[in-house]
């Protein structure tokens, strides 16, 4: 049995708790922003990074112990059995400490000591003075809360929000693993409508085709997982083929997404046409040669559209004040906003900004409100069902 942690965007964490279930896995605590969880075996380290769709990164738990103090800390870290997952050559970051009612609280001493503590350990089983550190880099993240130091090694690598479709993300991108949670928290199914009247680069339309489609997010990259020497390529390559069988080309979605923007539109196209492609090349590991629908975009002013099906849902990432144009402008369009409860009668719709007057500019109360930390903007996600 292995420990596994995913983080998410806070307040994401049960919706990422219930895809970690999905996958047959147990989650086993959570704190803001991460999830943990057990896994039978290693093959839990490649198909969580490759299926999760709203964890921003997976990481392995090497150790949890008590320590408040510099020489517990350095013993505890010196217990791992570091030398079983690096090559010799391998350049260890220690890229975030945290602490929280700690006696060690100074995160920068924290940070100097584990990675004092790891190099002493090689150096000591590899018995060399200097490691070259000219391989690729590896990632130990430390968590302190309330004394109790949780170790952990990552395995994804550059953030899980990075598919490898979005090659050019335009202005105020939103980020495609909380597309995703949005989806999830919306409880949007296939065969439901899907519209995003504020498309941009496609984000959110892209994720909903890859979910109709159960389109592995994880297709189009690579993970960190791949420079350790843990990683078993055969059988990962066994892992792609069996999330590839589950590929659904011929199911049925209706997904579209417009913008008054023709050059963002034509980003949109490009990045679901990226994403199509991987999805493809799955699917080709597997002997098929079928093709996955692309989402549909066209350039349009949302104020022009009516509803194509009596019901469907309307789900976007509306300009905000902060990051587009002004508060005023932003004011404006949530008010004139309130035309697709007119044009789209009996369509369920979810709306993600930071402004504070929202509902106020839009003349309508949520029915649902979930607050959502969308990097470093403090977001509330309003649902009208």
């Amino acid at each position: 049995m292995i420990t596994l942690v995913a983080l998410c965007a806070i307040g994401a964490e049960k919706v990422l708790a219930q895809e970690i279930k999905h996958l047959d896995y147990t989650p086993c605590g959570n704190a803001p922003g991460r999830v943990a969880f057990t896994a039978p075996n290693q093959d839990a380290l490649f198909r969580a990074n490759l299926c999760l769709r709203t964890a921003d990164r997976v990481y392995i738990q090497l150790a949890s112990f008590y320590a408040e103090d510099f020489d517990q800390l350095f013993d505890g870290i010196s217990a791992i059995d570091w030398q079983d997952f690096f090559y010799k050559d391998v350049r260890v970051v220690v890229d975030k400490v945290r602490s929280n009612k700690s006696k060690l609280s100074s995160e920068h001493s924290v940070q100097k000591i584990v990675h004092k503590a790891i190099y002493t350990k090689l150096g000591q089983i590899w018995r060399m003075s200097v490691l070259p550190e000219s391989g690729a880099e590896s990632s130990v993240r430390i968590y302190i809360d309330q004394n109790q130091v949780l170790v952990l090694l990552d395995l994804s690598g550059e953030p899980l929000n990075k598919r490898g479709y979005r090659t050019a993300g335009g202005e105020a991108p939103i980020r495609e693993t909380l597309a995703a949670t949005l989806l999830q928290l919306m409880c949007w199914r296939r065969k439901t409508p899907l519209h995003d009247p504020f498309c941009g680069s496609g984000t959110i339309a892209i994720e909903a085709a890859l979910y109709a489609y159960n389109i592995a997010p994880g297709f189009g990259r690579h993970f960190a997982l791949e420079n350790l020497s843990i990683y078993d390529q055969a059988r990962c390559l066994e892992i792609k083929k069996e999330e590839a069988a589950k590929i659904r080309p011929d199911a049925t979605a209706r997904i579209t997404g417009t913008d008054i923007n023709p050059e963002a539109v034509a980003r949109a196209k490009m990045n679901a046409e990226h994403a199509c492609v991987s999805a493809g090349r799955a699917l080709q590991l597997i002997g098929s040669d079928m093709r996955i629908q692309r989402p549909d975009f066209v350039t349009a002013d949302f104020k022009i559209l009516a509803a194509p099906y009596p019901e469907g849902m309307i789900l976007a990432n509306p300009p905000y004040g902060e990051r587009l144009g002004n508060e005023q402008e932003a004011q404006e369009l949530y008010h004139d906003m309130a035309e697709l409860f007119e044009s789209f009668p009996n369509w369920q719709m979810g709306f993600i900004t930071s402004h504070p007057g929202f509902e106020r500019a839009l003349g309508r109360h949520a029915t649902k409100t979930k607050r959502v930390k969308c990097g470093n903007l403090e977001t509330v996600f309003y649902s009208f069902l």
